[in-house]
């Protein structure tokens, strides 16, 4: 297996808790940060916007996704403008909404893809995204299928 350096992908760290973000920040390895509703609720974190904020302003240099916690488009597509004005916006929409939001000025990342049908839609729409590696064979794997990022539990 070739060192994490060596590889194209992009390893991003994925979670909550405020004092393991900051040591992975100083980490090169690490190009970025993942995290979600869940991530957050088990961190102990109470309010979503304020950990937002003080995550974005200690990691100033690399691009974080935070989650949308919306089931309906409308309401996804507001917590994404908000997310946008505060950093990096993560979306968890259809194909069909991904498209649209692409031709407006959020950012979209999808972390959750349920069909095999979805893969070819959202790799020709945005790329792809390796979430919740179970081994580090599968950092190589995910590099090797042509993944662009894959998101790591900061507490590895």
């Amino acid at each position: 297996m070739k060192a994490i350096s060596m590889l194209k992908i992009k390893l991003f760290a994925d979670g909550a808790d405020k004092a393991q973000i900051l040591q992975a920040q100083a980490n090169p390895l690490i190009q970025g940060f993942t995290t979600n509703p869940t991530l957050m609720r088990a961190a102990g974190v109470k309010d979503y916007e304020t950990f937002a904020h003080e995550v974005l302003a200690v990691v100033t240099d690399k691009p974080i996704s935070f989650e949308v916690f919306a089931d309906d488009f409308p309401e996804m597509k507001q917590q994404g403008a908000q997310n946008h004005r505060m950093g990096e916006p993560c979306l968890e929409p259809s194909l069909d909404f991904i498209r649209r939001l692409l031709y407006s000025v959020l950012k979209v990342n999808v972390t959750a893809i349920l069909t095999l049908e979805q893969v070819p839609g959202a790799a020709e729409s945005l790329g792809l995204l390796w979430a919740s590696p179970r081994e580090l064979l599968n950092i190589s794997q995910a590099n090797d299928v042509g993944c662009h990022i894959i998101t790591a539990p900061t507490a590895c």
